[in-house]
This record gives C-alpha cells, structure tokens and sequence, in this order.
C-alpha cells in the first residue's frame, strides 16, 4: 500500500503526451515546399524532383516569389536562413540589408531633431543595400546540386508565362496602388488596375534574371545591374552607390539554439531578435507546463503575454547588430535571468509595462515579409524569412529591372524613443551607421525532437513574427495539433509597448477578454487583422512530411 501511494504521489511530477495528432495538412513522402504562393512552391518541388536539393531550392523559391509574390518576395530586400543537414549540422545566413555608407545617426532627422515624416518608409530615401542575390549565390556556393543557371531559368519561364492575380492578390494591389502611383508616377511599368484572373508579366525581370545567370552573384553588386540600379536609387534621390553594392556580403552566423522540454530549437541569431526573443519566451514558461491549461484559455494566454512583455522590453533594448554591438546573450540567454525577470507575474494580475524595466522604446517593423520552409528527400531542411519590409517596400519600382526596392531603413531606430512604422521603439543598439544591418523580428526556425528533424517554421508579420512562431511550435507541441491546424489556429501578441494583447478578428470570445479585463490587461479594441502567415512542415513519426499552409493567404504546401 505504501508503494502504491509512493506511486500515485509521483505520477503529477511526469508530463503526460498525448500520441501525436493526426496530420490534416498535405501529405507528401519524400519532400515539400511551404511559400506564400503555389507558384514559387511548385518551382522548388521541381527543382528537388530534378535532382536539387533543398538548397537548390531555396534558391528557386527565393525568386520565384519575387515574380509571383512582389507585395514581400523580392530582388530589392533581404533575408535570413536557418538550415539543418540530414547529419544533425546546423548555421545561417544573415542576408539582411545594409546601411549605405552615406548614412549616420541622425539622417532621418530635421534641424530642430524631430523625426521627418516618411524619408525612412516611402521612396529612395527608405532604400538599404539589397542583400538577396548575394544570399541565394552564397548559399548555393556552399550547398547547390545543381547549376544555379538551370534554376534561374526555370523562373524565367515564369517571368514569361507570367502569373495569375488571385483575389487576395487584387485587393492588395489596389490597396497599394495610389502610394505606387505616387513614387513612381502613373507611367510606372509595374502593372496597370488588374483583376483576379489576370496575368502579371515583368519582361524587365527576365532581362535582370538573364544576366545573373550568365554572370553570376557580381551582376547584381559589380556589373551592369549594379551600374542601373544605383543610379536609379540615386536619381530618386536615395543613398545607395555602386560602392555600397560592390561591398555588400551576405554573412554564415551561429544560430541560437537552446532546449525546451525534450526539443531542441534552432533559430535565427542577431541581428534577427527572433531567436534570442523566443529563447526568453520559452524558458519563461517551461516551469509554468502551458499544456496543462486549454489552447488560448485565459491562463495560456495570460502565461505567454507576460514572457512575451518581458522578452521584447530586453529585445528593444539590447539587440543590434552584433558587429557593432555588444550584446549580453549569455546573461539574456541564462535561465538564471529569465527566472527573475518572471518573478513579478502572477495570475491573479496583469504587469503592467510600465513596471517592467528596459527596452525603454517601442518596435515598429512591418509585417509585410514572406516566409518559406522547406524539407528534401535526403532529410535536409530549410527554413527562410525574406522581405521588403514594407508592403511592396518603398512603393519604389525600377521598370529598367523590374522590381521594388526595399524600405528597410525604418527598421533602424531613426531616433531613440520614438516608434517606427510598425509602432516599435528601438534604443541606441539600432541606431543607424554606416554599413550596420538593422534589427529584425523575423523568427526562421528550426525543431528537433528526440534529435530527429520534427518542425520547420517560421512566418511574415513584423513585430508579430516571433510570437506566431512560438505559438505555432506550442500548438503542436503542448496542444498537440496537426500542422495545419497548428498554422490555422488563431493567434494572439504583446509585444510590451503598446501595453496591450492584440487578438486576431475570429477565435477570441468576449467571455475571454472579460476574464482578460479584470485582471488588469488591456485589449486592442481597434480593428485587428491576422497575425502572421505561417507555413510550416511536421515530419511525421513514419518519416512522411505534413505541411501547413496559412489559410490566411494564397500560401500553399506542394510535395512528392
């Protein structure tokens, strides 16, 4: 008898899983893209069944959403990759854009030190030194299979072909059509008012496309696209110069990789503040069991809004670009930190963000990014975030090259205190300098389980990237969803400044937020619109790949 008590007594101390969910998602055997359109996804399915890797993948997929997806799919931006080898071997690549050489701390600033009014979002003034081309040429140099001009070519043909407009598409492109006009004027070659079923045809793209296959990475930095594009930039009256082009590296960074539970995370380092925020997030409620309580109860809720407060006050405030900051990962990272900063949350009551300390600025960033998972036949697996910044960037399209140009310079804190476009407040770790990468939210990222390949996420969203990451893993994981129920799920987000849970239009009851309310949290009452566009792949127990694609958009999951 005293054993079975022995027994019983223990039992709470060990977390019972429930087996796995079922997938709902596609199925595929052998392996799968997940991007923000059918178009791009069927390019790397191609490429892979060609005998391309998920590299070589990568690569197609990177470009074809510059063709079928230009609101964040792009030549004129930059992004950052999270891969995993089929041996356990992970890294990054940081392809982030970079401050002109003619940028200084105060360019975004009038005489009297106030803030002008859309230089750092809007036209050429906004533009950073794409990182793209040099992202998909460095990584096809370390990993590609298959000769990068036989993958350019297959998005020429799609340049070609030219792509159909969905109905989301439309609206988007109406939505953004007068702020086009606008920088570009009513000439632009970009596309005249189109309807869903139309076709979208960028002949100046292929020209652009044609000769970085011929010529390779040193076309778009060094040759004549490099000659083209900055005296466009510069003529519009912008900073970037042939000399900032023909610096430009992309750059392999160490990942951020840390435990919660039985999996191990692997995620994008400084100067993207995702893995370093999410890492806080998690730690913050591993002793807390999230599972125990229902999937966005009041308690999940309330647990993850409170790590989530802590985690982006210390993320506005400390994280930069770690060549020209010194960032204190190892005491942001330690679970002795992470410990203290929760020992003022309880459930009986909001903290309110004015009691939590640093990060003294609020974040701004767009949430007009894509994202992209990736898994191959061989077990390999890629998981990139890729952006313009803003939607179509700076609204500034080059009809020479046929693309936009990225606004990324508003991701730098043009000054401190003060909120970007995306209402966040960065410190003196983002200020602006010469050739220094700006702070990102953008969260690609990689899961194992058991020490096998188990997740590849990541999602578009700004400021609200790390959050819909770290919920999407949580759903599967502690919710034991499938992926696609996982990526359909809605979705919440704090960020610490503006000091309130922002819920998505569907999924919260009023019931909630009440429950919410009289504990002290205050809830966005404005129109609220999604959270994220994840696209997600599980790899199942049987070793079958399951995607999630977000209903949200036009993405797609396509396999073999």
């Amino acid at each position: 008898m005293r054993r079975l008590i022995l027994i019983f007594a223990a039992l709470p101390l060990f977390h019972c899983r429930q087996a796995p969910a079922p997938p709902t998602g596609l199925v595929t055997d052998n392996a799968m893209v997940v991007s923000a359109r059918k178009e791009a996804s069927e390019i790397g399915v191609a490429i892979m069944q060609n005998g391309g890797n998920a590299f070589d993948a990568m690569v197609g997929t990177e470009l074809a959403l510059a063709v079928a997806y230009p609101f964040a799919g792009n030549l004129g931006g930059g992004g950052f990759m999270v891969y995993r080898m089929n041996n356990g071997d992970v890294g990054a690549l940081d392809y982030r854009e970079k401050a002109p050489l003619a940028a200084h701390k105060d360019m975004y600033l009038d005489s009297l030190g106030n803030v002008i009014p859309g230089m750092s979002t809007i036209g050429a003034t906004s533009v950073g030194v794409p990182g793209t081309i040099a992202g998909i040429f460095e990584v096809h140099e370390k990993f590609g299979a298959l000769p990068i001009e036989d993958i350019i070519a297959r998005v020429i043909e799609l340049v070609d072909q030219g792509v159909e407009v969905t109905e989301k598409q439309s609206r988007r492109l109406d939505a953004y059509w007068d702020q086009i006009v606008e920088v570009n004027g009513d000439q632009t070659l970009f596309y005249n008012k189109c309807m869903p079923g139309d076709t979208l045809r960028y002949p100046a793209l292929a020209n652009t496309l044609q000769r970085i296959a011929k010529n390779g990475r040193d076309e778009f930095y060094k040759g004549e696209t490099a000659k083209i594009l900055s005296r466009f930039i510069q003529e519009k009256g912008g900073f970037v110069t042939e000399e900032d082009l023909a610096r430009y590296e992309a750059k392999w960074r160490q990942p951020i990789i840390f435990r919660y539970k039985d999996l191990k995370i692997i995620s994008m380092s400084p100067p993207s503040s995702g893995g370093v925020t999410i890492n806080q997030i998690f730690k913050m409620i591993e002793p807390y069991d999230i599972g125990q309580y229902h999937h966005n109860s009041a308690e999940a809720v309330q647990l993850f809004t409170e790590a989530a407060r802590r985690a982006y006050a210390d993320r506005n405030y400390y994280l930069g670009d770690p060549d020209f900051v010194d960032i204190p990962l190892d005491v942001l990272l330690s679970r002795e930190y992470v410990k203290g900063r929760m020992e003022s949350f309880s459930f009986n009551e909001a903290t309110t963000s004015s009691d939590i300390e640093r990060g003294t600025v609020e974040i701004l960033e767009s949430s007009e990014t894509t994202h992209y998972s990736i898994v191959d036949a061989e077990g390999n697996a890629v998981s990139v975030t890729t952006t313009l910044n803003g939607a179509y960037g700076s609204k500034l399209y080059c009809d020479e090259l046929g693309f936009f140009l990225n606004n990324e310079m508003d991701d730098f804190s043009a000054k401190t205190g003060v909120p970007n476009m995306f209402g966040l407040t960065g410190a003196e770790a983002n200020s602006i300098a010469a050739e220094k990468r700006m702070l990102s939210s953008m969260t690609p990222t990689i899961v194992e389980k058991d020490d096998r390949l188990w997740l590849v996420v990541g999602t578009p969203g700004g400021s609200t990237i790390i959050t819909a990451v770290a919920q999407t893993i949580l759903n599967v994981y502690e919710f034991d969803m499938s992926m696609q129920e996982a990526v359909n799920a809605a979705r919440f987000h704090h960020q610490w400044l503006p000091d309130n849970i922002r819920f998505e239009p569907e999924g919260f009851s009023e019931e909630l937020k009440q429950q919410l309310k009289s504990k002290g949290y205050r809830i966005n009452e404005g129109r609220n619109g999604f959270i994220g566009m994840v696209d997600a792949i599980r790899v199942l127990e049987d070793g079958r790949l399951e995607g999630g694609a977000d209903k949200r958009g036009d993405d797609t999951a396509v396999g073999f």
